[in-house]
């Protein structure tokens, strides 16, 4: 399995999946503009050799797809990702095993949680060239600016690495930073994340904080750090758990801080409370701009790197973009947690194009009136990431939640608005959101789309059209004799529907 960033980049070479580029390209708006092309129309990887103002390749578009990312997570399809989730949602509510098969089950996650203890590598890559001091300029790295109305370089695929001044314990999170001079930064982390609460601890103790930025990782330990799942567990443990076997860590030359020993770049730096500088605007998930916000600025006084090292980048914005591809490998990882948690939920989809989180369908095995109801109110408290999720649409379970034909049809069949729609006012919301009419606080709609059962309606429902199993069977018999052998009748294309995909 792939460990490290180059082995990743190896392995998608081997698979047809990676573009080299030796052209001269521009960090600025250019590498943006061929990566989006590249992310609409499911292109691959790329690897820029060539880059203006520095000697670093950037590697950009690794999980542009779904597919990508499997590999990643030494799997081949994104249903394998479901019993990743089952492992997590074991470990986050243990239940009394009833049956040996259920102990022995149990037993094999723990022994997994045994191999995924993290390593130590005293001699790491990571360290083969050090920088300290005036010679440290970030300017030598290929950070890119996005949109042209984004205020400056930014590094968007960091490992931002934190430690709990109280506990020791760490956090591991992924933030934008924009460059703000040759050895300063700021970070925008939301108030709630690890690192802003080990900001406010370090405050409440007159210290700094350390924070070291471990560049170009293994893509399977993004995703780890990327998943916000309510669990007891380091960042790295997870990784262990995602990829098998435990993570190597390398301690840092100036920090207190561990980061993966195979990182391509590492920075290493301070924050003192109360020092901020503006940050932003800029192009974020919504597909908008975002506003400014002074935030913390981090003073870096060391460097480390690989020999010829490599940069990974990303970027937000409108999906499709890798961090929607993120998205829905995440969303299998979540179902069997959120099954356990909301025992009626047979299966739920966030959509790409409802930006990952806004909207959400879930199917549930309906038996009681009113419970498409419940099991939408239970989904807003299951997670903390379905906090702003604006939409939940029920469906039946025989609805594939995948097909947006589908969920239409059971939205115009099925849903009375007077009865089956209802809204929530006032409740948290996401601040980049400027649908809302207060940022930070909206309302959250409901739709009952499912089949309706008394009392909810007055009158019987219509029975629902099959076929005649028997000539159905005949027919499948008859298929050759009817001459339609030939035919592929496989996935149709929606475009023959009235659609516009393209």
């Amino acid at each position: 399995m792939a460990r490290d960033l180059r082995e990743f980049i190896k392995l998608l070479e081997q698979k047809g999946q990676l573009q080299r580029i030796t052209a001269p390209v521009d960090p600025d708006l250019e590498i943006a503009e061929i990566s989006n092309r590249m992310l609409q129309k499911g292109g691959p990887a790329l690897l820029f050799e060539n880059v203006k103002g520095s000697s670093v390749p950037v590697a950009i578009n690794l999980m542009g797809t779904v597919e990508r990312i499997c590999w990643a997570m030494n799997m081949q399809h994104p249903q394998e990702l479901e019993e990743l989730g089952k492992k997590l949602a074991m470990l986050q509510q243990p239940k009394p095993p009833k049956k040996i098969s259920q102990a022995i089950d149990f037993g094999k996650v723990l022994f997994d949680v045994l191999k995924a203890k993290p390593g130590r590598d005293f001699f790491p890559a990571c360290q083969q060239v050090v920088i300290q001091g005036e010679d440290l300029d970030l300017n030598k790295l290929p950070l890119i600016r996005p949109y042209p109305g984004d205020a400056g370089k930014i590094i968007t695929l960091g490992l931002v690495i934190t430690k709990d001044c109280e506990t020791g314990t760490p956090n591991v999170g992924v933030y934008r930073l924009q460059l703000q001079s040759h050895n300063t930064m700021t970070v925008h982390w939301l108030s709630v994340r690890g690192g802003a609460r080990h900001l406010r601890k370090a405050a409440e103790r007159g210290k700094k904080l350390e924070i070291a930025i471990a560049l170009g990782v293994d893509p399977l330990i993004i995703m780890a750090a990327a998943t916000p799942i309510p669990v007891d567990l380091s960042e790295w443990l997870f990784a262990g758990l995602y990829g098998g076997s435990g993570v190597q860590l390398a301690k840092c030359k100036t920090v207190d801080l561990e980061v993966p020993a195979d990182s391509e770049i590492v920075l290493e730096g301070t924050i003192t409370p109360g020092e901020v500088l503006p940050d932003g605007p800029f192009g974020d998930h919504m597909g908008y701009y975002g506003g400014v916000e002074d935030s913390p600025l981090i003073r870096f006084q060391c460097m480390t790197h690989r020999k010829d090292p490599m940069y990974l980048t990303t970027f937000s914005g409108r999906p499709p973009k890798e961090e929607a591809m993120m998205a829905i490998a995440l969303n299998r990882i979540y179902t069997p947690i959120l099954r356990q948690q909301v025992s009626e939920i047979v299966d739920f989809f966030l959509p790409m194009e409802a930006l990952s989180y806004k909207a959400a369908i879930i199917s549930i095995d309906k038996a009681y009136p009113g419970q498409a109801r419940r099991a939408a109110l239970a989904f807003w408290s299951a997670l903390p990431q379905f906090t702003y999720t604006k939409f939940v649409i029920v469906v039946d379970k025989d609805i594939n939640i995948r097909d947006p034909r589908q969920v239409v049809w059971a939205i115009s069949s099925k849903v009375d608005p007077t009865r089956d729609v209802f809204i929530l006012p006032n409740t948290p919301f996401d601040s980049l959101d400027f649908a809302s009419e207060k940022i930070g606080l909206g309302g959250r709609m409901g739709i009952d789309a499912t089949t309706k059962i008394p009392p909810e309606t007055e009158h019987e429902w219509g029975a629902p059209l099959e076929s005649d199993p028997e000539i159905a069977a005949m027919v499948e018999r008859r298929w050759a004799e009817y001459g339609l052998a030939d035919l592929q009748l496989g996935e149709v294309d929606p475009n023959l529907f009235g659609y516009d995909l393209r």
